[in-house]
């Protein structure tokens, strides 16, 4: 059902074509907002927008590969001033600290904290000459409880949980808001493929004793997208099931 939390306010959400990124694309979608949809892979792009005008919203499919500095420059100055600014996009190839390679290494920061940080850097000034905007880094709780074999990974999701609380003191001022959400264990075919047989045990050990949907995340990502999180700023909303409580 279309709501009008978002009504008239521009978005963009990277890593977008599939997964949370899509969810959160869709639900932004329904909430009124016209939705920039980044990402790389053209079909699951096309197939996201579908989702994102079939929800009642206005939205537009970006293709770049955040990767390279130059596209997400290019990114920025294509799009414009934005409301809402979703950093989703990550990857996570997992390997023992002593396995990792240096491109791989590279890798993981390049997507994972570069991306968002100078994505941020272009976008943030006009939110902050208008007073207002939101800014929704999606971390994980990896970033928090540091499981073995995660190390890169981790310690690029516990920057971003830092880039929150440092934008936040910088912008805050200017009434430009900066949280995150820490998912858990979310059923997407990404996050089953590339933790495997693990991936049910993780879910089970949360409190509630099964894995997150996409879905979920996107309404903790509107929370903070919206005016009913006014008073929040440089926060991390563990969306985990219960998984870092005890």
């Amino acid at each position: 059902m279309r709501t009008n939390e978002l009504e008239g306010q521009k978005a963009l959400v990277t890593g977008a074509t599939a997964g949370i990124g899509r969810a959160i694309a869709v639900k932004l979608a329904q909430a009124g907002a016209t939705v920039h949809i980044v990402g790389r892979r053209a079909e699951l792009g096309k197939e996201t927008l579908r989702l994102a005008e079939q929800a009642g919203g206005e939205a537009h499919l970006i293709l770049a590969d955040l990767a390279d500095l130059e596209n997400v420059r290019g990114l920025a100055a294509d799009v414009g001033d934005v409301d809402v600014l979703v950093n989703n996009a990550g990857i996570y190839p997992f390997s023992p600290t002593p396995e990792q390679s240096p491109e791989s290494y590279e890798q993981v920061f390049g997507i994972n904290v570069r991306a968002a940080y100078f994505l941020t850097a272009a976008l943030a000034p006009a939110m902050v000459a208008r007073k207002r905007g939101s800014i929704v880094n999606v971390s994980s709780v990896a970033g928090q409880v540091g499981p073995a074999g995660t190390s890169v990974y981790s310690a690029s999701k516990a920057a971003m949980d830092a880039l929150t609380r440092s934008w936040a003191a910088e912008f805050g001022a200017a009434g430009v808001r900066v949280n995150s959400v820490a998912p858990g264990p979310i059923r997407t075919d990404n996050a089953v493929r590339e933790v495997g047989e693990a991936f049910e045990g993780f879910s089970a050990s949360t409190l509630l004793g099964r894995a997150g949907e996409p879905e979920e995340i996107a309404e903790a990502v509107l929370f903070l997208a919206s005016s009913r999180s006014s008073y929040i700023t440089g926060a991390v909303l563990n969306a985990d099931g219960g998984y870092v409580a005890v």
